[in-house]
Parts: C-alpha cells; structure tokens; sequence
C-alpha cells in the first residue's frame, strides 16, 4: 500500500464530489457517487448531509456525522489529480 499523505482541508463540490488537499501540496478530486446506496451510506445523498463531511484523526481520515468514512488509500489511489 503508498505511503498516503495526511489531509490538509477538504471541501465538497455538486452533485457528489470531494475536493481533497494534501500535506504534500496535491489537490485530488475524489466521486462518491458510486459509494451512496443502501441504508448506511444512501444518507450521503442528502446534499446537506454530504457536506458535513469532516477531516479527522489529524488528517488520516474523513467521516460523516453518523460514523460514514472513506478508507483513506481509496480516497487518494481513486481519485483524479486537478493540480
């Protein structure tokens, strides 16, 4: 598994899209589309509630008011680099 860097600040674009910023610089755009089904994770479909999502464990991982996250090598391997 890659050495992922920790999570410097994250932000949420429409529909289902994270912005992620890295300690090392990197600025990743990760699609949560395809994770929001089910009863667990369907709450992501709520736009209010998909952007509550916040940074935690100094910047290990993300997770969701009601305990919904990422594994944090998904969240930097998937995603698309935007600069």
């Amino acid at each position: 598994m890659t050495n992922i860097p920790r999570l410097t600040n994250i932000t949420t674009e429409k529909p289902y899209f994270l912005n992620l910023t890295y300690e090392t610089g990197e600025k990743k755009r990760f699609d949560v589309t395809p994770y929001i089904s089910g009863s667990w994770f369907g709450e992501l479909a709520d736009p209010n509630y998909f952007r509550a999502v916040k940074i935690i464990e100094n910047g290990d991982y993300i997770e969701w008011p009601r305990g919904q996250d990422l594994a944090p090598h998904e969240l930097y391997e998937l995603s698309e680099r935007i600069s």
